[in-house]
């Protein structure tokens, strides 16, 4: 039996998120880290207000996670394996030991510095639940052009599809998606049309810093974004994290490589339980918590008792 780590991505962000977390050393620790390579009181982020800013919401979600997992590490509680979604990509770079925090911080303010000014109105991402990725394609598909612009973004689950465009364009497609049997759908609370080839030209100025960076081969099992197996070099992931805005994230593959490769507790490193509960859908078999949900103290409980019970299997 494997411990899995799993990083939420952008609409996992709530306000209070970083003061929220366990008044530790190792937290602070981070919160100094992250403040020193900003310029500025990473304290000041996680507002309601500030939150309204793309830049604001991922460097907070980076640095919770980051911060979180950082806490069970030091009290013993490791991963075998890990995986983030979309923005929590990055941070399961860093606790795999392939990537810097005080580089991931770096990348991460860039990274949503450009994708808030390349689209400031008009752009949005909407989910749709009840289809399959072949039924979204082909109404994607349908409605795409030029002046409405509108892909595949997320594949969150079997029927679960993440759709990202103009606004407009996605509304278009959730009309014929409810006619074409559709559970359900829904804007999501997200500004900038990620996961597509709209953010092609922001996906080149994360290439770009990401060469200035000295990654190493991970000591954690990394399961990728965009092709959802497993990275070890060095140069792998850093593609990876480069290219990752600008092509859709493969998240049920991935959970179900990590299951594959020995997965029975999966453990969500972020303000919500969003990756949690998708998990439970896919895998009931297995024991999935969120860490700031159950408490960290139970958390590193269970994973620590789940470790002893495998290895005296």
């Amino acid at each position: 039996m494997s411990v899995a780590y799993l990083f939420p991505g952008q609409g996992s962000q709530k306000p209070g998120m970083l003061h929220d977390l366990p008044k530790h050393p190792i937290i602070t620790e981070k919160f100094e880290e992250a403040s020193v390579v900003l310029g500025e009181d990473v304290l000041a982020l996680d507002t309601s207000e500030a939150l309204s800013s793309t830049r604001a919401v991922q460097l907070s979600l980076l640095i919770h996670e980051v911060a979180a997992a950082s806490l069970l590490m030091s009290e013993g509680a490791t991963a075998d394996i890990v995986a983030g979604h979309s923005i929590g990509a990055f941070a399961a770079a860093v606790v795999s030991g392939s990537l810097r925090f005080s580089d991931a911080v770096a990348v991460v303010e860039l990274r949503g510095r450009l994708m808030q000014e390349a689209y400031p109105s008009g752009f949005g991402m909407g989910v749709i639940i009840g289809l399959d990725e072949s039924r979204v394609t082909l109404l994607t598909d349908g409605i795409n052009t030029q002046n409405t612009p509108v892909f595949i973004a997320n594949l969150n689950a079997q029927d679960q599809i993440t759709i990202a465009g103009t606004i407009s364009a996605i509304e278009q497609v959730f009309t014929l998606a409810r006619s074409a049997g559709a559970h359900k759908t829904k804007l999501l609370d997200i500004s900038v049309p990620s996961h597509c080839r709209l953010l092609r030209s922001v996906s080149d100025e994360i290439t770009r810093k990401m060469k200035s960076f000295i990654l190493k081969d991970s000591n954690t099992l990394y399961i990728g974004n965009c092709r959802a197996r497993v990275l070890r070099k060095a140069e792998e992931i850093r593609e990876d994290l480069s290219e990752g805005v600008a092509n859709p994230v493969r998240w049920h593959e991935a959970t179900t490589l990590m299951f594959e490769r020995g997965a029975r507790l999966f453990v969500e490193l972020g303000p919500g339980d969003t990756l949690t509960n998708l998990a439970k859908k896919a895998f009931p078999d297995t024991r999935c918590i969120s860490a700031v949900s159950s408490g960290f103290d139970s958390a590193r409980l269970l994973i620590n008792r789940e470790r002893e019970m495998s290895n005296n299997r």
